[in-house]
Parts: C-alpha cells; sequence; structure tokens
C-alpha cells in the first residue's frame, strides 16, 4: 500500500509527458509544411533578441504596468515551476521536501521567494481578468477573439490563480502540521515560510487528521493542475511561453521598412531597362510561383510565427487600416494562419498524407478585402512582443492575388500598367517625363 501513491505518481507522468510529446511533434510536423527558409546570419545579434525580446520581454515595457503585472506571471510561472522538481522527486521516491534538509536555510529562501511571486501571480491574474471582463479594453473584445480565443484567455489566467492558491493553501497545511509534530512532516523542520502563515488562522480549527487529508489534495491537484497545463498548452495561444524563443532568435533582422523583393521580377525590370543585359533564350522556361495560396507556400518561419502568436492585439490595436474599420486585422491573419496550418495537419493525421480538401489559406480564410486594406506600413511587425511579422504573410498572399489571379483593383491595374510601359506610376512616355522643365 505505500508504494501506491508513488506508482500513480509515475503514471501520471509518463501518460502527461507521453501527450505532451505526440502534440508538440505534431505542431513541429505542421510548421515544417511550410517551404524551407535559411536563416542562419548574425547568431549574436540573434542572441541578443532572445534575451531581450523573450526573457526580458522589451518591448513589453512600452506599457510599464502591464509590463510589470506580466512579468509578475511570467515569472511566477518560470521559477515556481522550479519546485515542481521537488515535487516531481518527492512523488517517485516517496519522500517529503526533499531539498529541505541538503539545502538548509537556503530552501526556506526559496520556498520565500516562490509564495511572493505566487501572491504576485494571483493579483496580477485578478487585473488581467478585470480588463479583460469588466474594463473590457477594446482590444480584447475585438470579434477576432469570438468564442474559443476568448475562452481561452479566461481558463488560464484562472488556472494560474488555483495553482497559485493551491501552492500557499499546500504550505500553510504542511507548516501547521510540521508544528503540530505530526509524522514525517515535523521531520521538514522549515518553519513558517512567509505568504502562507497568514493562511494559519483558516486552518487551525482543522484537526491533524483533516490538515493531512489537505495538504495531501493541494499535492496532488497541484501537480496534476500542473501536467494539465501542460498538455493544454499545444491547444491554446499560450504556446508562445515556449515558441517566443525561437521565434525570437529567427526574428527578420532586415529593417522593416525594407521588403524582400522576388529576383525573378526585379530581373525583368532590369531587363526590360537594359535589353543587352537579358540573358540569350536557349528554348526552356522556368515556371515560378509568385506569392502564396496556402500554408505550404508559406515559409516554415511564417507557421512558426502563426503558432507564437499570443493573440494580444497590440499589433491590431496599432494598424491604421484596423483603426478606420477597415476588415484587416493583424491579430487575425496569424490566427487563421495558424487555423488553417491546423486543419491541414488533422487532414494528413486522417489520411496519411495530405488531401486536396478544396480549401486554402487565402480566400477561405484570409479575404481579399482584408489584404488590400494592408497599408505595409510595419505597425503591426513594430508592436509584437514575440517578433511577429504579420505582414510578411500578407505580402505573400497578396502577390498571389495580382500575380497568379491577375486580381487587383482597376486603380492598381492601371499603376501596373504604365509602370511596365513607362516605366513609372504615371501615364507619360519616359521621353516626355522632363518636358514641363521648357514650359517653366
Amino acid at each position: 500500500m505505500h508504494y501506491i501513491p508513488q506508482i500513480l505518481f509515475i503514471l501520471l507522468t509518463i501518460i502527461a509527458i507521453t501527450f505532451f510529446s505526440k502534440k508538440i511533434k505534431e505542431i513541429r510536423r505542421n510548421i515544417l509544411l511550410g517551404r524551407d527558409e535559411v536563416i542562419n546570419d548574425n547568431p549574436g545579434l540573434r542572441w541578443k533578441n532572445v534575451l531581450l525580446l523573450a526573457f526580458g520581454q522589451k518591448k513589453m515595457f512600452r506599457n510599464p504596468l502591464v509590463a510589470v503585472l506580466h512579468f509578475f506571471v511570467y515569472a511566477g510561472f518560470i521559477i515556481i515551476n522550479i519546485e515542481v522538481l521537488e515535487i516531481v522527486l518527492d512523488g517517485i521516491l516517496g519522500t517529503h521536501r526533499l531539498f529541505a534538509a541538503p539545502l538548509g536555510s537556503f530552501y526556506n529562501f526559496l520556498i520565500n521567494s516562490f509564495e511572493i511571486l505566487a501572491l504576485l501571480v494571483i493579483i496580477a491574474c485578478a487585473v488581467f481578468l478585470i480588463r479583460r471582463n469588466i474594463l473590457k479594453l477594446r482590444r480584447f473584445t475585438s470579434k477576432d477573439l469570438n468564442g474559443w480565443p476568448r475562452s481561452d484567455a479566461n481558463y488560464i489566467l484562472i488556472t494560474e490563480i488555483v495553482l497559485m492558491t493551491l501552492f500557499l493553501t499546500m504550505n500553510a497545511s504542511d507548516t501547521l502540521l510540521q508544528a503540530r509534530g505530526i509524522e514525517h512532516y515535523a521531520e521538514a523542520g522549515t518553519g513558517n515560510f512567509i505568504i502562507s502563515q497568514y493562511l494559519h488562522p483558516l486552518l487551525n480549527s482543522i484537526s491533524s487528521g483533516g490538515l493531512v487529508t489537505l495538504e495531501r489534495s493541494c499535492w496532488w491537484l497541484h501537480i496534476i493542475g500542473i501536467f494539465a497545463f501542460l498538455n493544454y498548452l499545444p491547444w491554446s495561444k499560450h504556446l508562445h511561453i515556449m515558441l517566443a524563443f525561437p521565434n525570437a532568435y529567427y526574428a527578420r533582422l532586415l529593417p522593416m521598412g525594407e521588403m524582400r523583393n522576388m529576383k525573378e521580377i526585379q530581373n525583368e525590370v532590369l531587363y526590360a531597362m537594359q535589353p543587352e543585359l537579358a540573358p540569350a533564350a536557349d528554348g526552356t522556361e522556368t515556371k515560378h510561383k509568385f506569392g502564396a495560396k496556402d500554408i505550404m507556400d508559406l515559409s516554415w518561419k511564417n507557421l512558426l510565427d502563426a503558432y507564437s502568436c499570443t493573440e494580444c492585439g497590440r499589433c491590431s490595436a496599432a494598424c491604421p487600416a484596423n483603426m478606420t474599420g477597415k476588415a484587416l486585422s493583424p491579430r487575425k491573419i496569424m490566427m487563421d494562419t495558424r487555423d488553417r496550418a491546423a486543419e491541414v495537419g488533422q487532414n494528413i493525421n486522417s489520411n496519411g498524407e495530405y488531401k486536396d480538401d478544396g480549401k486554402s489559406l487565402l480566400h477561405n480564410y484570409i479575404t481579399t478585402e482584408e489584404l488590400r486594406a494592408c497599408t505595409t506600413c510595419n505597425a503591426c511587425v513594430q508592436e509584437c512582443p514575440v517578433s511577429i511579422n504579420p505582414l510578411d504573410i500578407i505580402l505573400q498572399l497578396r502577390r498571389y492575388l495580382v500575380m497568379e489571379e491577375s486580381n487587383a483593383p482597376q486603380e492598381w491595374n492601371t499603376m501596373f500598367s504604365n509602370t511596365e510601359n513607362n516605366f513609372a506610376p504615371w501615364k507619360f512616355s519616359p521621353d516626355e517625363r522632363d518636358k514641363w522643365t521648357s514650359e517653366v
């Protein structure tokens, strides 16, 4: 009977890690459905981006109050869950507070630090729940979040509050049992902790047997909650907790105003202006596909961007097209890209390989109206706290519309025609372009 809790814990751990690993492998496969893109330049600057943007959350600190609250949640999640290591080892070995004796007073310092962070996490999550559901900030009430995405954020915040409350209650019960000299609890000898000691008056009236049940219940619920949270992450926008780091490393380093032009089109323009540079025709013609219609036409970095999206809406809040009521929302672009990648992944799971489902990212998920509203101002790229680039996806889809489907407004077609024939957007012959000077 003594080993039953250990056996149950080991089984729980194996199940949790197995399911998590399976889903992460599926997401990795979905991301790699995108075309290849080599990103290996300037590793020093890339690691700097990881430290400043992912670890340091540099962009968040444009709004200091929100940044500090978010940092509490972030630090709490990372640091407090170091404590999970002790829980896991206690569960496997059948021990209690395994690190208390070896670490001595430093153990108390760690747990006290964790408790302070736990309290700060509870406060920060409560503030975020109020911002979302009572104050209803505009970027949290957008129709982009209708349905599951809105609920997802609330579930995570509530789960964080519950996990931190369980942690504090577990410690309060434990230290009360120590004070009463009960069984192995007294052997830990940690004494009271800085925050949980204030819960003692609420628990003092409970019998020692009831306290043992409460402490064990909190212990089990805490670790079950963490394992459940672990397996919930791949289904949630909070996958950015993991993907923000590689996404910051592989973020684009070019100046934000610099577009990546297509070499084939650059050559066409060059040969039109300098025909002598055009290569001699050899009877073969390479067929190029311009832009992107579906996720397989995007790069793996575009899909990593989509899976890294936090759905915070800062991109859409900064978008001038969105501000003026246009259909475009950069946040929706990223969510649609991720949803389409997940749909293609399910198609592969069901059929063993991708079977054409008659759908595509362009048209079925993202409309022409959305793409045409973009001013390419890069505000969305500038605002994203985890280095996502919605504009790159918009440009590739728009290129497909124009260059593969010949789908463009008449005003654009006029400009394209003038550029092709007159080498400028205006309807003037190149030979007459300076004619106006003679009339001055």
